[in-house]
């Protein structure tokens, strides 16, 4: 990740009142934060993360409107405070008792601020210093400040900074920040209440990691080299920044590398017109475009419950479902497949009724819109049939499943897919159904799944018959030697 705050990035602005923004820095745009002001995108792009930028009402000469707050005087308070709090017992006379003060004798309410509503709001328009002059005023007109301990002080005072300083910090906005954001500032439903750890363990159970070089000669023609993430509400992105191996980037370079190159110098023919004179045309080639979910290895396969997956989350990561960026990763690595195209390939819309494929005479002859609808048709056809073809394949090298359906039926349809030594990790946001699932698992069931299957193929084979296993599955819903006996974390 970028130490630089990047144009066209989005950022978590961390304001005052502990509350997260989450904002797409646009150059040459005005950032809105509310009662806290506006600033312009062009003052932080380019600087560091972590710092602290106080809005100030009156541009500089220079035409800044953001001033750098130093380490200095951020903590400069803290320090106050912390002596004023230690100076309490030494500020008692010699011979008295050492008694700490106490705010028992206290009564707080709205007397005892002397300045009203409306000239705080007056002190908002005329005052200046990014709100510390309102707050110095507001504990200037406080007729019981005195009489506050060190801890009531520093309370009172913090609660005034954060609703009147005018202060952000901009952080750099990774899948924790998005995680603790999620759950404690937005719908912690949309992401089943997932915290940033159980994220870190998913990845770490699951062993995410890049898969290497995949070219076909290197690797072994069973290793499908991908995994596999049920999901029913989101896609975090976490583990597959570095998605794409070095040498398919390479090879995505040069091929760009060369189409511009040869745009640059075009191909230059001659054609004869009417009058029989030859003339010259320049036929430029077309810029070279990855297809979408076109990777052959590397990947990540989403399987989801709608008609669309829901991958918004990954705008915050530069890759954008509606306006997908064809040099993302994700572009050619990540491929979507519905659980109806992994079940029931037959009953799914796209894949039942594929388009007539047309001579080139009769396309010829369509019209500009109707040759378009038919090639999108086309393609939309052949990726979606690829894709599923290659997913009910199996070969995956791992499973993760953050999904609010049964264990149960999950793994029932995807453990198959599978190919040896693979990791299975499982998130539920209940653990009734990860103990079932255990229980499903577990080293007895197993034996006793294995002993009652070597007695129907005993039996069998002394018949001479084929095997029929229907009722040992209906006696067991998972097949238990499958999978070592799982745990709960």
């Amino acid at each position: 990740m970028h130490t630089f705050i990047q144009p066209n990035q989005f950022v978590a602005i961390k304001l005052p009142s502990d509350q997260t923004r989450l904002i797409k820095l646009v150059p040459d745009s005005l950032v809105q934060l509310g009662k806290y002001g506006n600033f312009p995108a062009n003052q932080v792009i380019g600087r560091p993360f972590y710092y602290t930028f106080e809005i100030q009402d009156t541009p500089e000469s220079d035409g800044y409107k953001l001033r750098v707050v130093s380490a200095t005087e951020l903590h400069a308070e803290t320090l106050i405070e912390e002596a004023e709090a230690d100076g309490e017992m030494e500020d008692q006379p010699e011979g008295a008792e050492n008694t700490m003060r106490t705010n028992r004798q206290i009564v707080d309410d709205a007397s005892t601020q002397t300045l009203t509503l409306q000239e705080i709001e007056e002190l908002k328009k005329e005052a200046g210093g990014a709100g510390k002059e309102i707050i110095a005023k507001i504990l200037e007109s406080h007729t019981a400040l005195d009489q506050k301990t060190a801890f009531s002080l520093a309370k009172y005072t913090l609660r005034k900074r954060m609703k009147y300083l005018k202060r952000f910090t901009v952080l750099p906005l990774d899948v924790s920040t998005l995680a603790n954001f999620m759950l404690a500032e937005k719908d912690a439903g949309r992401t089943m209440e997932m915290r940033d750890e159980h994220i870190g363990l998913l990845g770490c159970l699951g062993n995410v990691h890049h898969g290497g070089v995949s070219t076909t000669d290197m690797l072994p023609a069973a290793k499908a080299n991908g995994r596999l993430v049920v999901s029913s509400w989101l896609l975090w992105p976490s583990a597959w920044e570095s998605c794409t191996p070095p040498d398919e980037e390479d090879e995505e370079d040069n091929q760009e590398e060369e189409a511009v190159s040869s745009t640059e110098n075009p191909t230059v023919a001659n054609e004869d017109n009417e009058s029989g004179e030859p003339r010259e045309t320049m036929s430029f080639p077309r810029r070279y475009k990855p297809r979408p979910m076109s990777a052959s290895g590397n990947t990540i396969t989403l399987i989801h419950a709608y008609s669309q997956p829901n991958l918004s989350l990954l705008k915050y990561f530069g890759y954008d479902i509606n306006q997908p960026n064809e040099k993302h990763p994700l572009h050619t690595h990540l491929k979507t497949v519905t659980w109806l195209q992994m079940l029931d390939p037959s009953a799914d819309p796209i894949l039942s009724s594929p388009p007539v494929t047309l001579p080139a005479e009769e396309l010829a002859a369509l019209k500009g819109s109707k040759r378009s609808a038919y090639h999108f048709k086309r393609n939309r056809y052949e990726k979606v049939k690829a894709v599923v073809e290659e997913a009910r394949l199996g070969r995956f090298d791992g499973l993760i499943a953050a999904t609010l359906l049964e264990p149960v039926s999950v793994l029932k349809h995807l453990v198959p897919l599978l190919s040896g030594s693979s990791s299975v990790a499982i998130y539920s946001p209940t653990i009734e159904s990860l103990v079932s699932l255990m229980d499903m698992y577990s080293t007895a069931r197993r034996t006793t799944f294995i002993n009652k299957k070597r007695d129907l193929e005993a039996q069998k084979a002394s018949e001479q018959e084929t095997v029929d296993l229907s009722s040992l599955h209906e006696e067991f819903e998972l097949d238990p030697s499958l999978l070592l006996p799982p745990n709960i974390t």
